[in-house]
């Protein structure tokens, strides 16, 4: 008998133990000792069929394990092996990274590949992408500037003067130009910040401390530099875009409190055709809520709100991005920005350190980290940016 045959006659005598126990009951709702007995058989009529099936499942699967083909051929392709990541990239660095972090010993004791002079250690190559990449999302010049990394100063040589083509009649002589060049030098100013984490934090796995650290580090960093960019003196800090050393006048407001929809228009003109193809605005918000209720000699308003997520809003046209460090409107204050921002130039120097501070904090039970980088930032070509500025 097959191992179906057996189940379909279990099926079979579980039915007939149902009927009997509904036609057998007394008025009671018991068995009567001969039908008691009667059913206490099939009971066992079913446990032995039961244990039979169990048995030839058994059977079943041994013959078939054993029937497997001992040299079955390989016929899955071989997985590809992931070429090991070195230097700042490697899985051992990120490790010993995040046990330096928690003042764990060394496991691989590679991080002396990325020590700097005040004792720090290069942050692993993943971390160090999500502070960028949250510091894109924080700071709005570094999102419309152009963006370089450099391992030591650099001088950048800019056209001060073109040189002048000349009507030149036959067998006359040629007119000489004589264009002049120029230099700007992108420095690297040191930006630090310190924060302090509880030893109760440190030793919570549940904790992601590495996580936490980039946080912070990435919006103290982020407000930091977006100021510095937006007006930085230059001196220990890069040169901000709104500053007598950033962009050029283009119009000077004829109050200095107010700005008119024809200012606007003659700010747009003022930037050569060829900057205008990329040309964006940028001012303070409060500049905006001064300038949304301008209309052209049209009676159509020139500031148009994002018809889309994510899209910025528009005036004239132009893409219309904001930034709490752009001066509001005052008197003799850079209050609009207008021109493609590809020319003003961030140069950050390789390299972001954190080091860890086990003594310093100690009596409070917390630990100190100080997170280094270094950048500059300045108005390369000022003529591709042109300022408001409001009346003296």
């Amino acid at each position: 008998m097959t191992v179906n045959e057996l189940r379909a006659k279990r099926a079979t005598l579980w039915n007939t133990m149902e009927g009997f126990l509904d036609t057998h009951r007394t008025d009671k709702g018991v068995l009567s000792a001969e039908d008691d007995a009667t059913y206490n058989n099939m009971e066992k009529d079913l446990d032995d069929l039961t244990n039979e099936i169990k048995r030839m499942e058994r059977r079943d699967a041994i013959e078939a394990e054993l029937s497997k083909p001992v040299d079955r051929p390989l016929t899955g392709k071989p997985e590809k092996q992931e070429s090991e990541k070195v230097g700042r990239a490697s899985n051992a660095y990120k490790e010993d990274f995040g046990r330096h972090l928690r003042g764990k010993t060394l496991l691989h004791n590679v991080l002396s590949e990325g020590t700097d002079a005040d004792g720090g250690y290069l942050v692993p190559e993943e971390f160090e992408r999500q502070i960028v990449t949250t510091l894109e999302e924080a700071n709005v010049v570094r999102s419309l500037a152009k963006v370089i990394t450099t391992g030591s100063e650099r001088k950048i040589p800019v056209a001060a003067t073109h040189s002048v083509a000349q009507w030149t009649a036959e067998n006359a002589a040629y007119t000489e130009s004589n264009p002049t060049f120029g230099q700007k030098q992108i420095d690297a100013y040191k930006l630090t910040d310190l924060i302090r984490v509880s030893q109760e934090l440190l030793q919570d796995s549940a904790f992601d401390l590495e996580s936490y650290i980039a946080g912070e580090f990435a919006r103290a960093f982020g407000i930091a530099e977006e100021e510095a960019f937006c007006v930085g003196t230059g001196t220990n800090q890069p040169t901000g875009i709104f500053t007598a050393n950033g962009g050029d006048v283009g119009v000077t407001a004829a109050a200095t409190n107010a700005i008119t929809a024809d200012e606007l228009i003659s700010l747009v003109y003022a930037l050569k055709s060829p900057y205008r193809r990329n040309a964006k605005f940028l001012m303070n918000d409060s500049t905006i809520a001064a300038i949304r209720k301008l209309k052209d000699g049209n009676g159509v308003y020139l500031w148009q709100p994002s018809l889309q997520a994510g899209e910025p809003d528009k005036l004239l046209g132009y893409d219309l991005y904001t930034s709490p460090y752009v001066p509001a409107v005052a008197s003799s204050a850079y209050a609009i920005a207008f021109g493609d921002f590809q020319n003003y130039w961030i140069a950050d120097r390789a390299g972001r350190t954190v080091q860890r501070l086990n003594e310093l904090y100690a009596t409070n039970g917390q630990v100190g980290y100080v997170a280094t980088e270094r950048v500059d930032g300045k108005v390369i070509l000022a003529e591709g940016i042109k300022l408001l500025q409001m009346k003296a």
